[in-house]
């Protein structure tokens, strides 16, 4: 009797155990995807000219909730869905611009990105009455970068002796030649390169009496800096040596860059690194050759324009010609 009761009670556990394992397996496969994402892309036949939608209503319907957000200026858009969500069930999105025809897609919820292409309303760019079409041309992007260059505004020289007499036996009066026979001086100096330079190249050198004896005790000149120096052991009679260096100062200066834009129809876009400063369009219109500054509001009398602004400062910009303008 008691193997038949243990025997059902192990049965019933491995029943329990396959069911919540069933269970979670089935709870697995109908979970959906935690986000609907994607991109909204202007649609052109021409894949160069798929510029992205930036500022565009996106919207999210699924049974009786629905979610928005809006793209960002790359076109990029997140809607976050709820854990209720399963995959395979319908939705419909639904997208909005002022500058683009409405779109709704009926669409089946997978774990997908979602590429998006809405068509531009036509826009009417005949010249305005008794005005002909102005030509931009020659078209060149200009912005200034500070840089600093490090430049040699002098140099520095310096003799010091290391006075001593040869041949005197050290009986252990340190400091002493490096085998420990010979009595032996330590001569010193240094260098200062004054508030904001620094030495480079610094070498030293012996250039009178016994050098062969004579030994580098303290290296602070080598890898340079504001402040140098050295000391030199001699264990023979009086050497002189020659401390020198270049001496280098930081200057900052503005130099200034000069691109030119990519044009597609009727719209050109360009970037500029995120330390640019001054940012400007120069163009010839009609034939007469302006600059245009591209200041915080981005108002130029022939185009309108966007910047979108990533991660390490880096600027995009995108113009879009208005009516009665267009390039040659």
């Amino acid at each position: 009797m008691g193997g038949k009761r243990k025997a059902a009670i192990q049965a019933a556990i491995v029943a329990v155990a396959g069911g919540i394992l069933a269970a979670g397996w089935l709870s697995s496969c109908r979970k959906g995807p935690s986000s609907v994402k994607g991109v909204v892309l202007e649609r052109n036949v021409d894949p160069r000219k798929e510029s992205p939608v930036a500022d565009a209503q996106v919207s999210l319907s699924i049974g009786s909730a629905s979610i928005a957000t809006r793209t960002g200026s790359s076109g990029y858009f997140i809607l976050t869905l709820g854990r209720w969500v399963r995959r395979g069930q319908p939705i419909t999105l639904k997208f909005r611009h002022p500058g683009y025809q409405p779109l709704d897609l009926n669409e089946t919820l997978l774990d997908k990105i979602y590429l998006v292409h809405m068509t531009p309303v036509p826009a009417k760019v005949e010249p305005e009455p008794n005005r002909p079409v102005a030509a931009i041309s020659n078209l060149r992007i200009r912005y200034s970068m500070k840089t600093t260059a490090t430049v040699s505004v002098g140099s520095a020289v310096k003799t010091f002796e290391v006075p001593n007499t040869g041949n005197v036996r050290c009986n252990d009066r340190t400091p002493c030649s490096p085998d420990g026979k010979w009595k032996a001086a330590i001569g010193s100096t240094a260098l200062d390169a004054g508030e904001g330079n620094e030495f480079r190249n610094a070498r030293l050198s012996c250039i009178a009496g016994p050098c062969p004896f004579t030994k580098i005790e303290s290296d602070d000149y080598s890898e340079g800096g504001n402040k140098i120096g050295a000391s030199v052991l001699n264990w023979s009679d009086t050497t002189t040596f020659l401390l020198e260096a270049e001496v280098y100062h930081p200057m900052e200066s503005e130099i200034v860059r000069e691109s030119h834009p990519a044009i597609f129809g009727r719209t050109l876009n360009f970037s500029v690194p995120g330390t640019a400063e001054g940012q400007s369009i120069e163009a010839d219109v009609n034939g007469e050759t302006i600059v245009f500054p591209l200041g915080p509001s981005l108002c130029l009398s022939w185009a309108e324009c966007s910047v979108a602004t990533d991660k390490d400062h880096n600027q995009t910009y995108r113009c879009q010609l208005k009516r009665g303008y267009e390039f040659r």
